[in-house]
């Protein structure tokens, strides 16, 4: 297992290597990589050197939804919009077609749409780690409901796997955090946050992929959901905490009240926060770590590239293996963090209260 893990990876270094060093050719500036560009949402799927796929564009302006199938189709069919990088400049013709220049969609006089709900790169790969997640576990759903799993033990190595990750979680996180009373309410959540950020952080080590967690949008969403499922669920006992915290006298429940109130929110944004910026930064350091054969390149020539790029690549897959397993880590913290909150919330303090 632990074999063909290392061939994948490696497989995947080696893949990457080669989009950079094709990205950072087409680009036209031999001493550059753009790092930020790896890891930014874009309106188009990037497969270079084979090809790149341009994605829809939907833009309500003006009390109407305008649609497209890509940019470039929008560049050329319609005359409200234009590229923002054409307000300045002449556009580019390739083929008798007008090509995107930023993919940042303005109208004609310069100004912003009302709102731009076009399809990204980020949403496409989050729908498609939607989409693996009900293809993996309906099917073991269905298992289940026949009785194999439940009434006999688990058959094969995929309904295995999958049959620890489930158990881990409901015993070692859900029931340890939220307690043996409510617990089963909200492993399906947990269970799903889990493996949806799982899947999301894997496709960031592919090497055409993108690690939907890298965008805070996404991140902001599924900590949204955690917080909404904490105070939807969230007992009297709790508010009582929160507005008037029982045992101390009344002028420190006025100093505590606005603490943990801000509380509520800061929990959250810790969730948002710790993804997004773990998952941004793999991969900005994995691009950035193989950018130093280039500029060595341009400092001290091809030679010295070559002759010390083994280095790089050598660390580069040693930050892969890092990455492959922050990307576990991260959705493991999500998940604890998450049935933490929960717990917190559901809890019933009136025995700790009689006591």
């Amino acid at each position: 297992m632990m074999k063909q893990l290392l061939r994948f990876l490696l497989l995947n270094l080696v893949l990457v290597t080669g989009v950079a060093v094709v990205s950072n050719a087409e680009s036209g500036d031999e001493n550059r990589i753009d790092l930020i560009g790896k890891v930014v949402d874009h309106h188009y799927l990037d497969f270079k050197p084979l090809a790149t796929v341009e994605l829809p564009r939907l833009i309500y302006d003006n009390g109407r939804i305008h649609a497209y199938r890509s940019t470039t189709s929008l560049l050329n069919k319609s005359k409200l919009f234009t590229d923002a990088g054409y307000i300045d400049a002449e556009p580019v013709v390739q083929n008798g077609l007008i090509k995107p220049a930023t993919y940042q969609i303005v109208r004609t006089d310069g100004t912003s749409p009302q709102f731009d709900f076009s399809i990204t790169s980020h949403l496409v790969f989050f729908w498609i780690a939607a989409f693996l997640t009900f293809l993996i576990f309906i099917p073991l759903s269905l298992k289940y409901r026949k009785g194999i799993g439940r009434n006999s033990e688990p058959k094969g190595a995929f309904q295995n796997i999958f049959e620890t990750l489930v158990v881990f979680i409901r015993d070692e996180i859900a029931l340890q955090n939220i307690g043996s009373h409510k617990y089963m309410t909200f492993t399906p959540y947990l269970l799903t946050v889990f493996f949806f950020i799982l899947f999301m952080n894997f496709f960031g080590l592919m090497p055409w992929g993108v690690s939907s967690t890298a965008d805070i949008t996404i991140t902001a969403v599924l900590a949204l959901f955690t917080f909404a499922t904490t105070q939807i669920f969230a007992t009297k006992d709790h508010w009582k905490h929160v507005f008037w915290f029982p045992g101390v006298p009344i002028p420190i429940k006025f100093i505590l009240m606005p603490v943990e109130l801000i509380g509520l929110f800061t929990k959250p944004f810790a969730l948002c926060i710790r993804l997004f910026a773990n998952m941004a930064s793999g991969k900005i350091l994995i691009m950035a770590i193989l950018g130093t054969i280039f500029i060595f390149s341009d400092l001290f020539g091809p030679g010295v590239a070559y002759g010390t790029s083994w280095v790089w690549v050598f660390l580069t897959l040693f930050v892969y293996l890092i990455k492959a397993l922050v990307g576990f880590i991260q959705a493991y913290v999500f998940t604890i963090l998450s049935a933490l909150f929960i717990g917190l919330a559901v809890a019933d303090h009136s025995e700790e209260h009689a006591h």
